[in-house]
Formats: C-alpha cells, structure tokens, sequence
C-alpha cells in the first residue's frame, strides 16, 4: 500500500500546475506536498517534474506516469462519491461565482432551496463578473450570461434569456416613441455591457450601435435609470418584468424584440467533478428546465 502514497499530491501538482496551487486545494502545507512527491519519484527512480522558479511541468515519464494515476484517483474518487450519493449527505463547500440581477434575484434562490435539502452543505456564491481561475480561486462552477469565448471550459445551457426594450412614460412623452430599431440613432439608450443591440423580425436581423447617458454592467442600475427617464434600456425580460407590471415602465419595438442570449453553467473541464457540485448542476438545470421569461 506504500506505493500509493504520494500519488494523490502529484496529481493535484499536475492538475493545478504547481505545488502552492495543489497544497491550497488539498488543505495542507506546500512542504508537505513536495515531500509527498519526492518521495515518490525516489520510490520509482524517475523525475515526474521539471521544476524553475516560475514553472512546474510534467517530464515525460511524469505524461505517462499522470495518465496512469489520473484514471486511478479518478476511480477510486468517483468510487467514494458513490457512497456518498447513496447517502446523500452533501459536506464541505460548494463555490459559486455569478454575476448579474439574474443570478441574485433568480439562480441564488435556486441554490437555497438546494441547501435546505443539505443542511451539512455550506454554499460560498461571489457575486463577481470577473473571469475566475476554477482552479486557483477554488470555484465548483460559474453562472455567466451571452456569449462564452472558446476556451477549455465545459459550458452547459441553462436557459434562454429573450429581450425586452423599455423606457418610462415621462422620456416617451419628451422624446417620441421609436417605431423602428434605426430610430434609436435619435434617442438616449443606456448601455450595460454591450452598446450594439441586436433585433429581429421576420427572419431579419438588425444590429445598431447605440449610445446614450447611463452605462452600468448592472441591470438593476439600468432600470433605476430607466425609471427616472434617462432613456431607453434594452435587457432580458425578467430584469423588466417587476417595472413593467406596476407601471414605472412601457415596453417599446416589441415586434424587434430578439430572442436574446443564454445564460450558462461553466465548469472546469475534468472529468471528476465532486458530488457537490454535480448535483447542485443537476438541481439547477431541473429547477429551470420549464421556466419562462
């Protein structure tokens, strides 16, 4: 049984790329990982790293050794969460990064209603639009909104997110209502993260670049600005649909409207993921699976 020890620590090396980064996600000192690992390379008589002062890559024999162990540890984890799942007792935590009114006002209570089934389960959500190292930063997943760039991630669709234009009764009363996305050249349109807005009608697409007087990467900012007449904002729907239905707020190019983007589940691309956070996935893509605008 001596031959596995160190396997585990060089692992995490591998996967994280480094002895700090391993450490830190195995919850223990840097020296005793280096340790671990030595010792292992003394036991098999081959070098498994190539070590600098900035870097930490696999040797060959290391490739071909970290090929091997993965599918071990992967087993044998993937053995543990078995029982666990039979169980279904969740421990430890499950972090999150998200961004967006979306996510606080809709995806947030999803995963509470999520930890009320797993009371041994503590969930960590970042509120942060940053890009997230899922490795350094300890993230399970992330909730990101639009389009995703390529990149070694796993993206899972969570749901689509249709658009709505808007603006209050006062800036409409000043300023004219549009009746056409071409007229937005003439009015204030208050931009979140993206100022070229896309619309559609019968099978025609427009895109327009806009500019106006408020800008914000929150949408609850946006409507704020929306309400006190700034101008008009174009979101998805549900960051709308409170202000439309009291009144503050007047749908506008309803016909233009485009189906909009998605937001998405994003995950680091391995192929053992803890219990956690696969189920608490499953529970969000179930929990939103039937849900609408």
């Amino acid at each position: 049984m001596d031959s596995f020890d160190g396997i585990p620590e060089f692992v995490t090396v591998a996967d994280c790329q480094g002895f700090s980064a391993a450490a830190r996600q195995l919850g223990v000192s840097t020296s005793h990982v280096s340790r671990q690992v030595a010792r292992l390379e003394a036991r098999l008589g081959a070098a498994l790293f190539a070590r600098t002062t900035r870097l930490v890559s696999l040797t060959s024999a290391g490739e071909r050794y970290y090929q091997h162990c993965k599918e071990l540890m992967t087993g044998l984890q993937q053995a543990n969460e078995q029982v666990s799942a039979e169980q279904v007792t969740l421990s430890g935590t499950l972090r999150v990064s998200a961004a967006g009114a979306f996510a606080e006002q809709y995806v947030a209570p999803a995963l509470l209603d999520f930890a009320s089934h797993h009371p041994e389960l503590t969930i960590d959500m970042d509120f942060n639009s940053r890009m997230v190292n899922f490795v350094d930063d300890g993230i399970d997943f992330a909730i990101r909104f639009g389009r995703l760039q390529d990149s070694g991630l796993v993206a899972r669709k969570l749901l689509d997110r249709p658009m709505m234009a808007a603006a209050s009764d006062d800036y409409l009363s000043r300023h004219g209502t549009p009746t056409h996305p071409d007229q937005l050249r003439h009015h204030s349109c208050l931009v979140t993260n993206n100022d070229l807005w896309r619309f559609e009608r019968d099978d025609q697409r427009f895109e327009f670049r806009v500019r106006g007087r408020w800008r914000s990467n929150n949408a609850h900012a946006i409507v704020q600005a929306c309400k006190q007449g700034l101008g008009i904002a174009y979101m998805p729907r549900s960051s709308f649909l409170g202000s439309v239905k009291n009144g503050n707020l007047v749908p506008v190019l309803k016909p233009y409207w485009s189906q909009g983007s998605s937001s998405w589940i994003v995950y680091h691309n391995r192929r053992f993921q803890p219990l956690r956070a696969r189920l608490a996935i499953d529970h969000l893509l179930e929990y939103f699976r039937d849900w609408e605008e």
